[in-house]
């Protein structure tokens, strides 16, 4: 007969791992409103997440791990319960199915010094966890001889990821980077204030990415290797390099996205054999900086355009031009090259008499039945319009 499922109170002490350790499958473990440091312990990993050579190994050390088991591990209050992870896989999950991190912050990591080493402030592995109402921040001790930096969530092989109404700052790498068979759903986050991509999918991994709002990275939301990537409604703001780009032999959806004030290019397909839809997004006032990854251009085309099907955008006052290495394409297919007259300062709603309101792509709808309208507040995945 099977045991019923614990719940265990995590108030006193500071050894958080032997209570993790202690746990049976499917105990819910209630962590306190204080800090809990981890003592990190030294690993060779014998995969390499993002090598030409999978199995290349690196040395890299975690702080806490739950492995071949699934917990659910709750913070008494987000910003009180912290854990500290001093180490470069900071929340390690390893063969954990069913496990839940909430309602905490996760913090303090440290680079290790293998370069190979997919660091993190959580990791997961041939494991399926939701990651739900967490702080993973300032994630940022880091050796700057070293490119690569701490991410704030890291999907290895056979990870499955739900990750939901998360803040994730200040970390030293991407905001989210998904490796080797990694599976993501990424929805309601801020992403925001770190290096590389704010979520990078790579190798054959596969994301949905909806309502996340990213600003403050190299580059906003990007498809490399042969992976799958669908981007609707996101909000991709104020990072120095592009907003959203598509390369290798990858496949991508963006659709009703905002792409607003990026330091180069707005949208980019970034190679011969990407393909996918550009289809309802808003793209204005990119390319506020030098040209450095790309041209200061609403869309970019370095690829093959016959592969993307490019419909209902609006493409407005970027710094060098709407276009690049492409015939503009205003008043084709439902595209416009107009303000597309926002509420207000990062106030992305559409007034009364945007141009985009209803304006979308024919086949997407609102919530209401309606035609979609071109932006964030469009499409069935949309929050609701204010009228």
């Amino acid at each position: 007969m099977m045991a019923a499922a614990a719940t265990l109170q995590v108030e006193r002490g500071s050894n958080l791992q032997s209570v993790i350790d202690f746990a049976a499958d499917g105990d819910t473990l209630v962590i306190g409103e204080k800090a809990f440091e981890a003592e990190p312990v030294s690993f060779i990993d014998s995969l390499c997440g993002n090598c030409e050579d999978a199995d290349t190994p690196s040395e890299a050390t975690y702080g806490f791990v739950v492995r071949d088991k699934g917990l659910v591990l709750i913070g008494a209050d987000r910003s009180g319960t912290r854990l500290v992870t001093n180490a470069g896989y900071g929340f390690y999950f390893n063969n954990s199915r069913g496990s839940v991190l909430a309602n905490l912050t996760i913090t303090g990591g440290v680079r290790d010094g293998d370069g190979n080493a997919t660091n993190a402030g959580v990791v997961v592995r041939n494991s399926q966890v939701l990651i739900q109402n967490c702080d993973i921040a300032d994630n940022d001790n880091r050796d700057t001889t070293i490119v690569v930096g701490i991410a704030g969530v890291v999907g290895r092989e056979g990870a499955d990821i739900t990750l939901r109404d998360c803040l994730i700052n200040n970390n030293s790498w991407d905001g989210v980077a998904l490796y080797r068979g990694a599976t993501a759903l990424v929805t309601d986050c801020v992403i925001s204030d770190g290096r590389g991509a704010g979520i990078g999918v790579t190798w054959d991994a596969t994301c949905i990415a909806y309502r996340n709002r990213i600003s403050g990275y190299w580059k906003g939301i990007g498809s490399f290797g042969n992976s799958l990537l669908v981007a609707r409604n996101n909000l991709v703001h104020d990072c120095i390099g592009w907003g959203l780009i598509a390369t290798g032999q990858s496949q991508a959806d963006f659709v009703n996205n905002v792409v607003y004030h990026n330091g180069n290019c707005g949208v980019a397909p970034w190679s011969t054999e990407s393909r996918g839809r550009i289809v309802n997004n808003i793209i204005v006032g990119n390319g506020w900086r030098e040209s450095w990854v790309c041209p200061c251009v609403g869309v970019w085309n370095n690829g093959d355009w016959a592969k993307w099907r490019f419909t209902n955008n609006i493409v407005w006052d970027n710094a060098a031009g709407n276009y690049e290495d492409i015939y503009d394409q205003s008043g084709l297919n439902g595209n416009l090259s107009e303000d597309p007259l926002f509420m207000g300062e990062d106030d992305f709603r559409l007034q009364e008499n945007s141009p985009g309101r209803y304006a979308g792509d024919s086949l997407i709808y609102n919530t209401d039945g309606t035609v979609s309208h071109i932006g964030l507040f469009g499409g069935p995945q949309a929050p609701e319009l204010v009228e």
